[in-house]
């Protein structure tokens, strides 16, 4: 695959929510990072407060100032996951799968046993990610997490799982009609009880968007939000729709390995990144 030409100007999407249409993408001038990701993930602003916390680690890490990516998976396991997979062997980098436990990914969910065994970190991401049923009340959606611990024990250690991220991000909007303009600080104040840490992103690969976007779409868009910034957490998906996250990903690992950047899982940059990269 070719190398691809960075992006110039830089334009940040917002949902729009009105009562007729519904949800409808726009894009606005908006601040790095700080930006809608699918027509499924409608944070506006993500909660990026993990910065606050790894960025002292990665300026202070052997006094070199080193940088920090977590290269993160949503809704998986599926038929792209051995792609993701192979890719991270090859290049020796970890990442960390959000996973679900829907009906359309339940064949896949052993993968989740490659993955672990293969050093890479497991976090949750609801069984269903059906907005309407997780966020219709607190208790639905750990219930929801109940389901999914049940569907993934066999293949990794459960009791260790302690990072989350909400479906939408934990900053949505679109949860209010569901469960009341106050289910989403609800939630993050019950994980915190629960000893669950939740995280969001700060660079948006936009590959789950509509339209497919390309293996080159998907590079650049990355490379935008990543430049100027020491600490990235890259929101990806390994869906069987976005196959070009996959192409993409040899590139995308290359481009941050020669902008100095060392790879952690999101609970390794949570330990100041000072495990190393799973074995081959």
């Amino acid at each position: 695959m070719k190398r691809y030409k960075k992006a110039g100007r830089v334009f940040w999407c917002h949902l729009a929510e009105t009562a007729v249409l519904g949800a409808l993408l726009l894009c606005v001038g908006a601040v790095r990072g700080h930006r809608v990701c699918t027509r499924h993930d409608i944070t506006r602003i993500p909660d990026t407060s993990f910065q606050s916390y790894a960025a002292p680690a990665a300026a202070d890490a052997n006094g070199t100032g080193q940088k920090i990516v977590c290269l993160t998976f949503d809704d998986g396991p599926s038929s792209t996951t051995p792609l993701v997979l192979e890719t991270l062997r090859q290049k020796q980098v970890p990442a960390t799968f959000f996973v679900m436990a829907a009906d359309n990914n339940r064949k896949y969910l052993p993968l989740i046993q490659t993955e672990t065994d293969n050093g890479h970190q497991i976090a949750l991401h609801t069984a269903s990610h059906e907005y309407k049923k997780i966020y219709q009340s607190p208790e639905s959606y750990w219930q929801d997490i109940t389901e999914l611990l049940q569907a993934i024990s066999p293949y990794t250690d459960t009791e260790k799982i302690r990072y989350l991220r909400f479906p939408g991000g934990s900053t949505n909007t679109v949860s209010r009609k569901y469960g009341g303009s106050d289910i989403m600080k609800r939630l993050k104040a019950q994980a915190q009880e629960k000893g669950y840490r939740y995280i969001d992103w700060n660079v948006c690969a936009e590959d789950a968007a509509g339209g497919h976007p390309s293996a080159e779409e998907i590079y650049r868009n990355i490379l935008r939000e990543a430049q100027n910034q020491t600490v990235c957490v890259v929101l990806m998906h390994d869906t069987a729709a976005t196959k070009n996250t996959a192409k993409a990903l040899p590139d995308v690992i290359d481009w941050f390995r020669e902008q100095g950047y060392r790879f952690c899982t999101v609970e390794q940059m949570d330990r100041s990144c000072t495990q190393s990269p799973p074995n081959s």
